[in-house]
């Protein structure tokens, strides 16, 4: 085994996944060790088996057979599962009851690669619960297994994935539909067309060729830019709704027929009420980056909103807690009970389809009473020291803060005024992420105008 630094290893893997440059910082080596390490976790746990499934990176499958080869060395059963997005091998997590890693680097460029762990069940993996114990052994060595090998199995859950998938949400009685996708060159191209068959919906595809080089734009919708293709295309097309997945398919992004896009947070609240239908009462989780109008609407149909800080391991185990029916983020990943705690793009697409399906209205207007306040997005900021540019920040507002909470950075709400603003600091860059939320869209852009002047002073 090759000597690593700590510092070597933390760069690679993050706070919730591995994730660095192909070939300089995740090689077939490093990663057959990571394999080794994360199977003598899950074997000291009782765990017999895992997962793994791969995106259409290049770099993918030379990688999962890494991983592979060091589950097998010491002593776990893998299923190869091929081609897959994230959703879905979170889907054979939790049917097959075994660990998962899923190879891909989700939006990040195509000389990125990295691993998603989750544990039975999709449970999440993240420094706090196992990731700072895979560095350890990275730094250190794994030890060698003195029983026998694991053996390894191909099988494909693409089928069995979709049917479930309909099963939770019937789209067989809504009107017909055009659906416009983006799929970028990602997983969304492989995991659509068996999802949405012999659904009412006419599916007019863009860029649905498995392509890691990403020949025709980045696979990160959370960019705007990344998004023009499929607004221009709704409209050419005269479609009901766009869709735009990420690289890996666990986000889905919405555009509206007139081709502007349609906020994370309304979807979560819409996806919410239509819980709220069928599970009276029920415990909806969204983090504190959603919008207000999300646990307003929450309130209103009478459920119960439990704010959580930014991340999926959060999300996941505050469902897991309150048991929560269902969970969003301003980022556009959807959590649902039903699908092991785990977030799917589609999922949350088919919560929308039906919801647009069941009535006549055209999608602008269906989602007009969940865009309650204007938002800025997540401005990010390089900065030399992330806490005294934060307390800067709450220096400069101290004669205008109505409350300061710190459940993550730090949320100020303004007195005398519905706006609220968030500044919090990147668990992996030098950097400050500020989000803001007005009334109105002048608003918006004069407080963002005025942090931006203290943060980047």
């Amino acid at each position: 085994m090759t000597k690593r630094t700590r510092e070597d290893v933390s760069r690679v893997i993050k706070a919730y996944d591995v994730r660095g440059v192909v070939g300089e910082e995740i090689t077939p080596e490093f990663i057959r060790d990571t394999g080794a390490a994360f199977a003598r976790l899950l074997r000291e746990e009782g765990e017999t088996a895992v997962a793994i499934g791969h995106d259409m990176r290049p770099s993918s499958p030379e990688l999962a057979a890494a991983f592979s080869t060091g589950a097998r060395e010491q002593g776990l059963d893998v299923i190869m599962l091929g081609l897959t997005s994230t959703d879905q091998l979170y889907f054979a997590s939790g049917t097959l009851r075994c660990a998962g890693a899923m190879f891909t680097a989700s939006h990040n460029p195509a000389q990125y690669n990295g691993i998603k762990l989750c544990r039975s069940g999709a449970r999440p993996v993240s420094q706090d619960t196992g990731l700072r114990e895979i560095t350890d052994m990275l730094v250190d060595g794994v030890p060698a297994h003195e029983g026998e090998a694991g053996v390894e199995k191909q099988q494909d859950c693409l089928e069995v994935y979709g049917e479930y998938l309909r099963d939770l949400v019937d789209l067989h009685s809504i009107r017909p539909l055009v659906v416009a996708v983006d799929a970028a060159n990602g997983m969304g191209g492989h995991t659509v067309p068996e999802v949405f068959k012999g659904l009412p919906l006419d599916v007019r595809a863009l860029y649905f060729e498995l392509d890691g080089t990403f020949p025709n734009h980045e696979a990160n919708p959370l960019d705007p830019e990344n998004l023009r293709d499929l607004q221009k295309f709704v409209v050419e097309q005269k479609a009901d709704i766009g869709l735009a997945f990420d690289g890996d398919a666990d986000r889905c992004f919405v555009i509206d027929e007139n081709g502007d896009p349609v906020s994370p947070s309304a979807i979560t609240a819409i996806v919410a009420k239509r819980y709220l239908q069928e599970n009276e009462g029920a415990t909806i989780i969204h983090n504190l980056i959603t919008s207000r109008s999300v646990p307003e609407i929450i309130a209103e149909n009478g459920g119960t909103a439990v704010r959580t800080r930014v991340g999926h391991s959060f999300i996941k185990a505050t469902m897991a807690e309150t048991g929560a029916v269902f969970g969003g983020e301003h980022s556009a990943h959807y959590y649902f009970t039903e699908f092991f705690n785990a977030d799917s793009g589609i999922l949350a697409a088919m919560h929308v389809l039906a919801a647009l399906g069941s009535q006549d209205k055209p999608l602008s207007q269906m989602m007009a009473e969940y865009e309650r306040y204007e938002a800025s997005g997540e401005i990010n900021s390089t900065v030399a020291d992330q806490a005294a540019s934060t307390q800067a920040v709450l220096d400069a507002f101290a004669d205008r803060t109505a409350s300061v909470d710190e459940l993550d950075g730090v949320t100020v709400d303004l007195k005398d005024s519905k706006a609220w603003f968030n500044v919090r600091a990147s668990n992996t860059e030098p950097l400050l992420r500020l989000n803001v939320e007005a009334p109105t869209r002048a608003e918006v852009e004069d407080l963002v105008a005025e942090i931006l002047a203290v943060i980047r002073a």
